[in-house]
């Protein structure tokens, strides 16, 4: 607990207790399924209704209140779990990702980018690395973010700016990348299900948000790199203090840098088998160009390239990975690389718990018709207000950012708000995975000075390093005006996007069709 004063203080004391008192989100996708069965129970009593704007046939709740609905929930409380789409997703890709950091190559690479920046890009490319991060989970939080602070610390700056620049860079910018990773999956595999509620067909693919994505990372970079040096920086002046430095983070091994060399040329030899595979097929001169491309009309859009990304995640990792580890000397074997895999998945057990409430909390949404029910109900009260695409995206940025305040797990968030948002805004003629860009802003701006952000303590402790008497308090005013300068440039992108009608990703417009 901070023990600062001021009115401003009092209100994060009050959002750090409310949060505490939230449950666990496997234990509140748990409440929310039971509440769901209840609910239909009621709404079906009601005899509440809505018209299909598209088919008008008339949609009732099924009611889960009664014996059939007993037996269904039991009977297909397996089928929920293991058919829901972003498990499969998120356990291949982790599998690949999983194998990266185990044998070293992700560290590694930060650590590059970082120690060959040049002193004037220096914060510029701790928060670019601090994005890239993003791909595999807690590496940055855990290297990358004490990493800073030191190379700050021995450039003669205040390591708190440098820490604060990483922090920025990784939880600030969680929604920013020119990389697929982990999160892509995960949530595209929720926002599927969402809108499976209004069109049964309807698939998003885990590349869905990367145009967008790819723009944002030089735009976040950026603007963190103004706060860093006009706002951070001024605010902390010098570092009075003593700090201990670990040669060993600030420098590269020499089986570091040659585990690099084998991992360039292996990323370069995958890089060009997917070039050739994705080349329109019109180039005869190149034997087999596009064959990954769709075969009926020759497009990347629903071709077997974007629908497989996610084994292109795994392949790409493992062999890129393992070309490290041969070349560093980390990997020796077959052993040591299924031990790698193995790591990683082991760290998805909460994850898997969750996934399993999460999972029978959609599905009787889904058998309810209550998620169709009130996305139409909210439609048309959204609707009759006549506000146009940017006032309701930049709205829903807003409510997502308040929900990050009570609700660190990004995932589990869209899996609440997801079945509800993305139907909602489907009838309106807004595509899925536009909706999932805007949450995902919201998502990631108020994660550096959210207090149930997960890694959140970590980065207290980190601070207190340097600042022994630092608090919640002081480091939620340290990361305060990168909030408020994301939130506005990233709001300005996305008005822009909205404005010149660009697909958010390959095959992802802004609107569905007509």
């Amino acid at each position: 607990m901070s023990k600062a004063t001021g009115r401003f203080n009092r209100f994060l004391d009050f959002v750090e207790r409310v949060g505490n008192y939230l449950p666990h989100p496997a234990s509140l996708f748990a409440i929310f399924a039971l509440g769901v069965v209840l609910l239909s129970g009621v709404f079906a009593n009601l005899g509440l209704s809505v018209t299909h704007p598209s088919t008008g046939e008339t949609i009732a709740p099924v009611s889960l209140l009664n014996l059939e609905g007993l037996h269904r929930m039991l009977t297909e409380m397996v089928r929920n779990f293991t058919g829901f789409a972003p498990l499969g997703t998120v356990f291949v890709s982790m599998l690949g990702i999983g194998l990266a950091e185990s044998s070293g190559l992700i560290g590694a690479s930060l650590k590059k980018l970082v120690l060959s920046a040049p002193p004037r890009l220096l914060t510029f490319a701790i928060i670019l690395a601090g994005v890239l991060s993003n791909m595999a989970s807690e590496i940055g939080y855990v290297l990358l973010v004490p990493l800073a602070a030191l190379i700050f610390y021995s450039a003669g700056r205040h390591p708190l700016v440098g820490l604060a620049a990483a922090f920025a860079g990784v939880s600030g910018g969680y929604s920013a990348n020119l990389l697929l990773g982990t999160v892509d999956p995960l949530l595209s595999g929720i926002s599927e299900e969402a809108a499976q509620l209004v069109d049964p067909a309807y698939t998003v693919n885990p590349a869905a948000n990367f145009y967008f994505m790819a723009a944002s990372t030089f735009l976040i970079a950026g603007a963190g790199t103004w706060v860093t040096e006009k706002i951070v920086q001024p605010r902390l002046g010098s570092y009075e203090g003593e700090a201990d430095v670990d040669e060993a983070m600030t420098t590269l091994s020499p089986q570091e840098e040659r585990g690099l060399r084998y991992a360039l040329v292996a990323a370069a030899i995958f890089a060009t088998f997917l070039i050739w595979a994705t080349l329109p097929m019109t180039w005869e001169l190149i034997p087999g160009a596009g064959f990954l491309r769709n075969p009926e009309t020759g497009s990347l859009l629903r071709s077997p390239f974007l629908s497989a990304i996610v084994a292109f995640i795994f392949l790409g990792s493992v062999f890129v990975s393992v070309a490290y580890g041969k070349g560093a000397g980390t990997i020796q074997n077959d052993t040591q690389v299924v031990e790698g895999m193995g790591k990683a998945i082991s760290t998805l057990g909460t994850y898997t718990v969750l996934v399993f409430f999460a999972a029978q909390f959609v599905s009787y949404f889904n058998w309810t018709n209550l998620g169709y029910i009130f996305a139409v109900k909210g439609a048309e009260g959204l609707q009759s207000l006549g506000f146009g695409p940017i006032f309701l995206m930049l709205s829903f940025i807003g409510l997502s950012m308040f929900i990050n305040m009570f609700m660190g797990s990004a995932s589990a968030k869209w899996a609440i708000m997801a079945p509800i948002f993305v139907p909602m805004f489907m009838l309106l003629g807004y595509s899925p995975e536009f909706v999932q860009t805007a949450y995902r802003i919201g998502d990631s701006v108020t994660n550096i000075i959210s207090p149930m952000m997960s890694y959140f303590a970590l980065i207290v402790a980190f601070v207190a390093r340097y600042e022994p008497k630092a608090g919640i308090g002081s480091v939620i005013a340290l990361m305060l005006p990168y909030t408020i300068v994301f939130t506005i440039v990233w709001s300005v992108l996305l008005t822009l996007w909205i404005v010149f009608g660009l697909p958010v990703g390959p095959g992802a417009d802004l609107y569905l069709p007509n």
